[in-house]
């Protein structure tokens, strides 16, 4: 495709623009302070929608925007007015943040010319391309989800000016933190420039999270004051520690929202083409903020390859994060996991062996994706989130459940007979309750988004050790450290992809709130100070124990079978009295408790024991001549012949006593019944 956007060369500029439906384009040039128009030129038409134009003599560094002219109908979805100022959906980098002003979403002739709220694409020509290296990131590892801003707005260790930006993850003390957790990838929340809904300003608040995108590439100045060149430094930085870098894109929708929105760059451009509508004229919304790309325009679909190569060439990212991404597989509205979109992110050469995370729903029909992406994919597992949290709320019948989320979901992920496991298990992501809120509160509390509370999530699957407004006693803070402790346990024990969200392992809280996109502030900003040592601690230690138990981080579907010579199996699933479950166990519904005793290639062992019942109990591993088991974690240094305590998990790792070994198949009779239990649970998908 003819490349777009701002061409820079020693000679001058090449504006280019796409547009199916508009009758003239301009490119409105600005002084170096972007509040005067100096000049409008306008674009030619070149075939096949793109216009350009050269304009000799300007350097790089200057600040730019498009005007369109065509019919205004909104009815039919045609939004054309001269008066707006566009972005160029391929800047790379704007002058200032984006803020609402009613005037960007006047209707033609009702509103003034909207270039003294615009901010002004920079026209800069890129650096040189970074060396494309192989991604860091594999399945199994740890991704930390991280909110950019949130993260570090309060780390006493970073200077204030580079507070709250992708600069400061490059911090030395950032970079031990992460290494400290083992996180093998962080991924970034919306790092591009984004604008804030309509209704948050007269309400006082401001988008804190990003998803609400104007274009794809340009990064918010709030966010990297230091342009591309922030981010690549970034990332070579966190590379230098072994640590890979997921961008998390939104492509499903922009802010320029519904019908009542602002006009800010694609609207303006060619609505028709860029936004998907129902055949009345209105616009589709199947991702619930009032517009939804039409992904499957084959220019929308080369803007999205273009913005990804982009962030790969040039900043050297390991891999992406879709938000919502059915949007991205929707062929005339329905989703199709052979997608031309889908299968070109797939298969393009300079993708081909990125990071591709699918957040696998939208709200439109038929949204609900989860396992059905195709298998360059990972997924987001819901079931995996409310599986674990019903477990640990003590749901009846939640034992079988969890064995299943634990050995890696291949009900969900091994349906058309995958060996490995697609699956990213979390337990909090940054849409819902925190970590430490699961435990705190029953009920969302999210008054301070100015909804009335009728925001966000209401099925929660937390609880509260304790009433609400009850004085914090030491037995109530105990009892929810431990329930983080046995969540976070839990998490690091799962085969598959683990994602966590940072500051869930020091005991961030949100005060209940499940929806704190609005919350720029102290709600959302982690208490670096503030933070629950000794949980933090214990996240490491969790760290470290996967790190080095590489049946922990294994991506394949537990089987019961053995993998090598040793006969040891992979898995063998134990009552708390060390017998194979039988199947009364797993239908039984006031079960609460099992081990997992994961088998590596070589014959190792780690038992994994759970104990979700209230009341302490007495666990019973199976010994095989010439090892012991022992405490994996330090921290858990207990004697097996004492109560395991309630809400608790536990780790032990099997090692030698002696130097001889028993012969193949002369392990105790709990062994080889647990390997018989093993393969009849793998049967069921477990």
């Amino acid at each position: 495709m003819t490349q777009l956007g701002a061409t820079v060369t020693r000679d001058g500029i090449r504006f280019a623009a796409w547009s199916s439906s508009a009758r003239r384009l301009w490119v409105s040039i600005f002084d170096e302070q972007g509040n005067r128009e100096l000049d409008r030129l306008e674009l030619q038409p070149e075939g096949e929608g793109v216009h350009a134009v050269f304009v000799p003599g300007p350097a790089s560094g200057t600040r730019y925007g498009f005007r369109a002219d065509g019919d205004y109908a909104p009815e039919r979805g045609l939004w054309f007015d001269p008066d707006k100022l566009l972005t160029d959906p391929y800047a790379v980098e704007i002058d200032r943040p984006y803020a609402y002003h009613w005037r960007l979403a006047a209707r033609r002739n009702e509103g003034a010319d909207t270039a003294p709220l615009m901010p002004k694409t920079l026209a800069k020509a890129l650096p040189e391309a970074v060396p494309v290296l192989p991604p860091l990131f594999r399945p199994g590892g740890l991704i930390y989800e991280v909110p950019v801003r949130a993260f570090t707005k309060l780390h006493p260790d970073i200077a204030p000016a580079q507070r709250g930006t992708i600069a400061a993850l490059a911090h030395p003390v950032i970079i031990e933190h992460l290494q400290r957790l083992g996180v093998s990838a962080v991924e970034l929340m919306p790092v591009t420039a984004s604008i804030d809904e309509r209704h948050l300003s007269p309400l006082g608040l401001r988008n804190a999270w990003g998803y609400n995108p104007v274009t794809f590439m340009a990064l918010d100045p709030r966010l990297a004051p230091g342009g591309l060149r922030e981010l690549r430094d970034t990332v070579a930085a966190l590379r230098k520690a072994g640590i890979a870098t997921i961008l998390d894109l939104v492509f499903n929708h922009t802010g320029e929202s519904d019908r009542l929105g602002p006009t800010l760059s694609l609207r303006g451009l060619d609505n028709q083409t860029y936004y998907r509508h129902q055949p009345d004229g209105r616009l589709v919304n199947d991702t619930g903020t009032g517009n939804t790309v039409a992904c499957d325009h084959p220019a929308v679909r080369d803007m999205v390859l273009d913005t990804l190569r982009h962030f790969v060439c040039n900043a050297g990212v390991d891999g992406f994060r879709f938000d919502l991404a059915p949007v991205l597989g929707r062929v005339d509205g329905v989703f199709d996991p052979a997608a031309p979109l889908l299968a070109a992110i797939a298969g393009d050469p300079m993708l081909a062996d990125r990071v591709l995370v699918a957040e696998p729903w939208d709200i439109g029909p038929d949204g609900y994706q989860l396992g059905n992406f195709p298998p360059r994919f990972l997924e987001w597992n819901d079931r995996y989130r409310d599986d674990a949290r019903r477990f640990w709320r003590g749901d009846a019948g939640a034992a079988g459940t969890l064995a299943t989320r634990l050995a890696g979901s291949s009900d969900v992920f091994g349906r058309a007979g995958q060996p490995a496991s697609r699956t990213v298990n979390f337990i909090a992501a940054h849409d819902g309750m925190t970590l430490a809120d699961l435990v705190a509160y029953e009920r969302k509390h999210n008054q301070d988004n100015g909804e009335q509370n009728r925001d966000g999530h209401n099925d929660n699957l937390s609880w509260n050790n304790g009433a609400e407004g009850e004085t914090e006693s030491a037995a109530i803070v105990k009892a929810r450290f431990d329930d983080q402790c046995a969540l976070l346990a839990t998490l690091f024990a799962s085969r598959g992809t683990i994602m966590l969200t940072a500051g869930d392992e020091f005991g961030r809280s949100q005060k209940g709130n499940n929806n704190a996109y609005a919350q720029d502030n102290a709600v959302t900003w982690l208490d670096w100070a503030g933070r629950d040592q000794a949980l933090e601690r214990y996240a490491s230690a969790l760290g470290m124990l996967r790190r080095t138990v590489p049946a922990l981080s294994d991506i394949d579907f537990l089987t019961g079978q053995s993998a090598d010579a040793s006969g040891v199996p992979d898995v063998a699933w134990l009552s708390e009295t060390g017998m194979p479950l039988a199947e009364t166990d797993w239908n039984d519904p006031a079960r609460h408790r099992l081990v997992m005793i994961l088998g590596d290639a070589g014959g190792d062992r780690l038992a994994v024991m759970i104990n979700g019942d209230r009341r302490q109990c007495v666990f019973t591993l199976p010994v095989r001549e010439g090892f012991r088991w022992q405490p994996a974690i330090e921290t858990q240094a207990i004697d097996l012949a004492r109560p395991l305590p309630g809400r608790s998990v536990r780790f032990m790792a099997e090692h030698r006593t002696e130097k001889s070994q028993p012969a193949l198949g002369q392990s105790d009779a709990k062994t080889t019944g647990s390997r018989r239990t093993a393969k009849g649970r793998a049967r069921k998908g477990s």
